[in-house]
């Protein structure tokens, strides 16, 4: 959704053995004389500097502004570069390497997210690159090249590609000769952390944060003297609690020189049982969904009981990712939404509820970036989420993870997030067109693992050019043959037709392109549900227990004068 109109892995130096006294004098005669002279090699170095972004973007050039230096995700350390392809520019991010003439050099760099390319150029020989089409968790690009005769420098890069997600890389290695630059001083053990504070908890988890510790690439956490879990940033929760119990908690820094001594200990417990949100309003047979904005982008300024009573699942976008990974937080933009209130705003969630509408945290959105790719991060997300829907009183969450998906983890932290909410638990999903072309995608896998406690998947039919439909052929976005052709892949892809909506922008504002009238919509709808008013494509079958409609978003509706729901609302509830 669119919210706008140096820890580097080295190879140390072994230390040689030194012949002592006579012995050492004899035998440098004896190789002299037999010509047996040869000169010691060094040890290889890594002529990158700031190769894991621990320095922000110090040594390194990016075009058009497209990289910057971020605290998740990170391979190692604290930090590693996002870079971003926009329009013609595909996030470009370089280094001027001090190289050896006539030497062979290896390349690698760590990588993730959207098309990633590692090269070199300049080299005086050939210049090499790879590459791969991105991948939900880190992979290592690597390659050599050999210098020139005359070649002292080279230029080592990595890129994007146009259109496409961002990428991120860490640890960049250019390792071989010494070219001049020396090698990076390794990481002397870190200082202990200060600043430790309990923040929000639950029946079974707290959260904590500290302050950062200079030359730290990591912290472990420990609960009653005993290790609880591990971090790359300065926050985490520590999970499996009993409820309505105090803890001990302490906090260490580390890093490959190994780890500082323990934190001051600071007391926590956790909440009392019962202290949930409990089962919301059931969610009609068939729905309408609105993004409803926690910031102001120029459409018409809600509080949540401006959302007309058309939308029966209000999601409240966004939630804001911490530095822990997969842990997400929630911060009104009072100041953006006119002095809008905190008390008032929890207390139009309850407003909402009794008119029988849910009220969801999404999480994600054109902006956000919230990565849950492996066990820790699963768990930080399913607490925090839990936490926020016990403190807020939020029924359920969206998952609309613009940038990148692990179907694996994210599948174990919404299961561990119903396993805590129970039954009433509403889970909805915006993923963009290309995210549901195929059953082996992360999203559309991640709808299968979850089917049995998913709502609805509502696909952004927008911002998204031409898409195949389910019977192999192109379709054009802005068409009733888009909508049902694009829907149909899901309806056939083994989603149930009550957890297919159809995703699409309230005004011609409200995307970068896509916009249908509500009457296409409407359109749709009756052609995927009783089999009339279809375009070119009819399906094989008709769905009568299709969810329903989404749009994004309720400000934009407002802004056109409420003409998209008027319209689709009450289209929604006529359907058989």
């Amino acid at each position: 959704m669119e919210r706008s109109a140096g820890r580097s892995h080295r190879r140390r130096r072994r230390s040689r053995p030194v012949l002592g006294g006579t012995l050492a004098v004899v035998a440098a005669a004896a190789l002299t004389v037999t010509g047996l002279v040869s000169t010691a090699q060094a040890a290889d170095v890594n002529n990158a500097k700031n190769a894991g972004f621990e320095s922000g973007l110090a040594n390194w050039t990016c075009s058009g502004g497209s990289g910057a230096a971020v605290s998740s995700p990170v391979r190692s350390g604290t930090s590693a570069l996002k870079a971003t392809p926009a329009g013609h520019d595909n996030a470009r991010c370089s280094q001027s390497v001090k190289v050896k003439p006539n030497s062979t050099y290896a390349l690698s760099s760590w990588v993730q997210g959207g098309y990633a390319y590692l090269g070199v150029s300049g080299t005086g020989t050939t210049d090499v690159s790879t590459w791969t089409p991105g991948s939900s968790s880190w992979t290592k690009l690597s390659t050599s090249f050999r210098t020139g005769a005359n070649t002292t420098s080279v230029t080592v890069y990595t890129h994007g590609w146009y259109g496409q997600a961002a990428y991120f890389a860490d640890d960049v290695e250019v390792t071989g000769p010494d070219g001049g630059g020396g090698e990076e001083p390794g990481p002397v053990i870190p200082a202990a952390p200060a600043g430790l504070t309990a923040g929000a908890t639950t029946t079974s988890s707290v959260a904590l944060s500290w302050n950062a510790v200079s030359g730290a690439t990591g912290y472990k956490v420990y609960r009653n003297g005993a290790q609880a879990t591990t971090s790359t940033g300065t926050s985490a929760t520590v999970t499996g609690l009993t409820a309505d119990t105090a803890y001990q908690f302490s906090v260490s820094a580390t890093n490959a020189a190994g780890e500082s001594v323990k934190s001051a200990a600071i007391s926590a417990r956790t909440a009392k049982e019962g202290t949930g949100p409990g089962p919301g309003p059931a969610v009609p047979k068939h729905a309408v969904t609105g993004y409803w904005q926690n910031f102001n982008n120029g459409a018409a300024v809600q509080k949540l009981t401006d959302v007309p009573a058309d939308y029966d699942i209000i999601a409240v976008s966004f939630a804001d990712a911490t530095p822990t990974p997969g842990q997400v937080t929630f911060n009104l933009d009072t100041a953006g939404l006119n002095g809008y209130t905190d008390a008032q705003f929890r207390a139009d969630i309850k407003t909402k509820q009794a008119q029988g509408k849910n009220v969801i945290i999404s999480i994600g959105g054109e902006l956000g970036t919230v990565r849950v790719d492996n066990d820790a991060s699963a768990a930080a997300f399913a607490n925090s989420v839990y936490a926020l829907m016990q403190d807020y009183g939020f029924n359920g969450v969206d998952i609309d993870l613009e940038n990148g998906l692990n179907a694996t983890y994210m599948t174990k932290a919404l299961r561990q997030l119903s396993a805590k909410a129970g039954s009433g638990l509403v889970i909805t999903m915006a993923p963009q067109t290309i995210d549901m072309q195929s059953t082996s995608g992360e999203y559309f896998k991640t709808a299968l693992n979850i089917k049995d406690i998913l709502t609805v998947v509502n696909m952004q039919y927008y911002n998204s050019g031409s898409m195949l439909g389910c019977d192999g052929k192109v379709y054009s976005q802005g068409s009733v043959d888009f909508l049902t052709a694009l829907a149909c892949i899901q309806l056939e892809g083994g989603l149930d037709p009550s957890q297919v909506g159809i995703g699409v922008p309230a005004s011609t504002r409200g995307a970068g392109s896509g916009y249908v009238s509500p009457s296409i919509v409407n359109a749709a709808l009756d052609c995927l549900t009783k089999g009339t008013n279809c375009g070119s494509f009819k399906p094989s079958k008709t769905y009568p227990s299709l969810r329903g409609a989404m749009t994004w978003s309720t400000n934009w509706d407002a802004t056109a004068g409420f003409a998209w729901s008027k319209a689709v609302g009450p289209h929604v509830r006529s359907l058989p």
